[in-house]
């Protein structure tokens, strides 16, 4: 008889990218599959609640628009980074092949090579085949990309059709991404109703598909595929950050923290809020932060002494761009509880936040 299964699907906004929690309910063993750097916090904390040792994490390939939080759970939690031999990383502690398994208390996972997305593209597929796991090789109703990163629509036609629409029929299917808020998928459907690799579609109806996409390249891709080649370990090899305590911070892979706008709308009365646009931005259209203090960028390094050096400051801008650089610039000027506001005042205003000021 088969240990219970924990199983948790978790999800990154940022990249609409899945992450897996998949653990052993006797041993307390666990994997998780495509962590995300910025959400190690929230995976580590949900390993904890759950009373699990985290033993590996798992590629389902060299991703191009995240980077991979594995190298940081290892420093945090001391957890192996597998990933497939054919990926080209480099810092794993176990490299797959194809038929390998990895397992976790008395479950395991097996490695199935699915290359075609990239190369070194796995699917893993649970001991009873009643889940499979397909990274960027076979989506909900589609398909990843063949472009880039040695990427070949014959081999991912043949990947799909050989390794995993011939598990069985009831098989569920878990994708590393997803755009439009599906979740999960079976064998069945996909085998009945993929408009790209589904019912009688051949590999040249296939190959001209994918050769006619015309997408642009992913917006990370210079610094994730770098990155991830490194198995998410940044190119100076810091001493891991200790989690502020003034509000519910993300650390990002650029060596910030970040606050979310709940975050910050929650934690205001406590906080500094630097405003680092142009004078004709903070009372333009698209208003501002109650209270937040108008210092632009370009000031910022020599008026820094206006801010208060015992209260946490976070840096807002249009976007998040300016303000991650600004909040960079106050690190640096010796503050040491500084964030940056995620999305700046974009997010801010479409998640329907207060502002004073602005055009309705």
């Amino acid at each position: 008889m088969r240990t219970m299964l924990i199983f948790r699907q978790l999800f990154d906004p940022q990249s609409s990218t899945y992450t897996y929690l998949l653990g052993d309910g006797r041993s307390r063993e666990a994997v998780l599959i495509d962590p995300v750097f910025e959400q190690v916090g929230r995976d580590a904390a949900l390993a904890s609640e759950l009373d699990l040792k985290l033993v590996a994490t798992l590629e389902t390939h060299v991703h191009a628009d995240h980077v991979t939080g594995a190298w940081l759970l290892k420093r945090r939690l001391g957890s192996a980074t597998l990933l497939s031999a054919a990926g080209g990383a480099e810092g794993g502690d176990r490299y797959l092949a194809h038929g390998d398994r990895v397992k976790f208390g008395a479950r395991y996972l097996e490695t199935r090579a699915t290359p075609g997305h990239t190369l070194g593209c796995v699917t893993y597929v649970l001991d009873d085949e009643s889940m499979a796991f397909t990274g960027d090789c076979l989506l909900i109703r589609g398909s990843g990309r063949t472009d880039f990163q040695q990427g070949d629509p014959r081999a991912m036609y043949r990947s799909v059709r050989s390794q995993i629409l011939t598990l069985p029929p009831a098989c569920l299917l878990y994708p590393a991404h997803d755009y439009r808020g599906l979740t999960v998928t079976s064998v069945a459907e996909e085998r009945r109703f993929n408009p790209r690799l589904g019912g009688d579609i051949g590999e040249s109806d296939f190959v001209g598909y994918m050769s006619n996409l015309g997408l642009t390249h992913p917006k990370l891709i210079d610094i994730a595929v770098p990155a991830n080649l490194r198995c998410g370990r940044p190119e100076k090899d810091a001493a891991l950050p200790e989690e502020p305590g003034w509000a519910p911070l993300t650390f990002t892979f650029a060596g910030i923290w970040e606050i979310q706008p709940d975050a910050l709308e929650e934690h205001a009365a406590d906080i500094q809020i630097v405003d680092v646009r142009e004078p004709d931005e903070y009372h333009g259209s698209l208003g501002r932060i109650h209270d937040a203090r108008l210092i632009p960028l370009g000031t910022l390094a020599e008026r820094a002494g206006e801010l208060e050096r015992n209260r946490p400051v976070v840096a807002v801008c249009r976007s998040g761009a300016r303000s991650a650089q600004a909040s960079v610039l106050l690190q640096r000027a010796g503050f040491n509880n500084v964030a940056n506001l995620a999305g700046g005042m974009l997010r801010w205003r479409a998640e329907g936040h207060p502002v004073d000021g602005g055009q309705a």
